[in-house]
């Protein structure tokens, strides 16, 4: 997502985890997107309000073989949505910080529930490693991030915290180098 917080295709915040780690393991082939879709991806991506019409005149071919690609890409999960991209910053949420939890056992569904209810929480993902998740944050100041932080931390399945603040996003959230590589096998 750009600066923290949009994926650079079209996408949706709550569509099928854009920042999440496959389990599957890696094939030798590539049999989710070829060619022609990677172009297509890149098309919607770089001009998300294009057309199918236009799409299909753009990469030279039927305008029904567009519709169909779309159809089978949204239906394997490949294509999440087609919603707008939003700034935080640009509505009044500049701060961006990470936080790691840990928390109770058998609490992961009760927690999850109320990092739901958090609007400032735009990310959960569950980990490995030192805490059990990890949460993206926005706030509209510094200070204000200690209000977030509380709401957050607020919640008796959660036992310890660590946050970082982002200073700097020098690499995006991007998708379209991947799904050129992947079209590409």
């Amino acid at each position: 997502m750009p600066p923290a917080h949009a994926p650079s295709s079209p996408g949706s915040p709550n569509s099928a985890s854009p920042h999440g780690v496959s389990a599957a393991p890696a094939a030798s082939t590539n049999d989710t997107i070829d060619t022609l879709d990677g172009r297509l991806i890149r098309l919607l991506a770089e001009e998300p309000r294009i057309g199918v019409l236009e799409c299909s005149r753009r990469l030279q071919v039927a305008r029904g073989t567009v519709q169909a690609r779309l159809d089978r890409l949204q239906a394997k999960g490949v294509i999440g949505g087609f919603g707008p991209e939003v700034d935080p910053a640009a509505i009044g949420y500049p701060v961006t910080a990470f936080a790691t939890l840990e928390i109770s056992q058998g609490q992961g569904a009760d927690v999850r529930a109320h990092l739901a209810s958090v609007p400032e929480v735009l990310e959960l993902h569950t980990i490995t490693g030192i805490g059990d998740m990890l949460v993206r944050i926005v706030a509209r100041s510094n200070a204000d991030l200690q209000r977030v932080i509380d709401r957050v931390l607020g919640f008796d399945g959660i036992v310890r915290s660590s946050t970082a603040i982002v200073l700097e996003n020098p690499v995006p959230y991007r998708i379209l180098p991947l799904v050129d590589q992947a079209a590409a096998e």
